[in-house]
């Protein structure tokens, strides 16, 4: 690495700029979710022209990004981030969550679900739910990516637990790692148009590692034989639609719906690719790529909150337009945490 890039990834403010990034999709594409796109353009015009709404109010995406972002900084407080040390709060944090009355953002039976049974004394393996997969495991990830000073095993095992407290489908903890990792890599620098292929590298890498340290017995609620097969079965779905996202790129239109190319983004992995696929066709137009994510027929909110995080990390906090970021919901968390690890 260069001295020049060296100084870029320090200064960019990658955290500041991804939590911004990401509430900012979300309360772009929070109005625009369950439309498809004639009706987004008929009820807010061009695409190319959206603006962000007057309050700047985010789903529960941004709520629950916020809920383990502060529980990840409760268990690294404490110490080495280990699975023993990041689930208690992480899991209080959820809970909290369900209980608050700010909880009245449409948010998603899995979590809903999931977040009542962790309210408990149980294992959080019993309140996992084993056979979802949906984006509520990934949207809330990127902390995960941009905690600095962490292994790729904490990274990827935590990204991991987070999704399995919730979501304990094997391509929901696949796509929250794959998630977490493009968030990390843009952070620290990596260029845009090589992503996906190191994204790709790295789920061969990780198909058959199964953390036990961080997931316990979790692969025994399911149906699989072994611990391995249970993971490379949510490994090779997100092997799947990365090919797609590839092929999408080798040919892309910016006029069409991303949602046609990699899915609607209810699903994790699908999520995962379509945000991506906004951040990259506009790498160096954040505010571009926000737009085109919210125009969609998919889960618009989350969407946009991957794609805010990706273009963020990469940007930095100078991605965001003033008049926007000063006015987003929850700013002053958001910026704390930021300022956090950015230092």
């Amino acid at each position: 690495m260069t001295a020049t890039r060296t100084t870029r990834t320090v200064t960019k403010q990658a955290a500041t700029g991804s939590l911004i990034g990401l509430a900012l999709g979300d309360a772009l594409g929070f109005p625009t979710e369950f439309n498809d796109v004639p009706q987004i353009l008929a009820k807010f015009g061009p695409w190319r022209q959206m603006e962000l709404a007057r309050p700047a109010i985010v789903s529960d995406d941004t709520q629950m990004t916020l809920a383990l972002a502060r529980g990840i900084r409760t268990a690294m407080d404490r110490g080495l981030l280990v699975a023993s040390r990041l689930t208690r709060p992480v899991r209080e944090e959820f809970v909290h969550w369900y209980h608050s009355p700010e909880n009245n953002r449409a948010p998603g039976r899995t979590c809903l679900v999931a977040c009542q049974k962790l309210d408990s004394d149980r294992p959080w393996q019993e309140a996992s739910q084993i056979g979802s997969k949906g984006c509520g495991a990934n949207m809330r990830v990127a902390p995960i990516g941009l905690v600095p000073g962490l292994s790729e095993e904490q990274r990827a095992g935590a990204a991991q637990l987070q999704s399995a407290l919730t979501h304990g489908h094997p391509t929901a903890l696949a796509a929250s790692d794959l998630t977490a990792r493009a968030v990390y890599l843009l952070s620290q620098g990596a260029e845009p148009m090589g992503l996906v292929e190191k994204l790709r590298s790295y789920a061969y890498e990780m198909r058959s590692r199964y953390y036990h340290h961080w997931l316990g017995n979790l692969w025994t609620y399911s149906h699989d034989s072994s611990p391995e097969a249970f993971i490379s079965r949510g490994w090779d779905e997100c092997l799947g639609i990365l090919e797609r996202l590839a092929t999408a790129l080798r040919t892309p239109d910016p006029e069409n719906d991303p949602c046609l190319a990699t899915g609607d983004g209810w699903i994790a992995e699908e999520a995962l690719a379509t945000g991506l696929l906004c951040f990259l066709l506009f790498p160096e137009e954040p505010v571009t790529a926000l737009r085109r994510a919210a125009c969609t027929k998919g889960d618009s909110d989350s969407i946009a909150c991957l794609t805010g995080a990706f273009a963020g990390a990469h940007l930095g906090a100078g991605a965001w337009p003033k008049e926007w970021s000063e006015r987003i919901e929850y700013r002053s968390d958001l910026m704390s945490l930021g300022a956090l690890w950015d230092s």
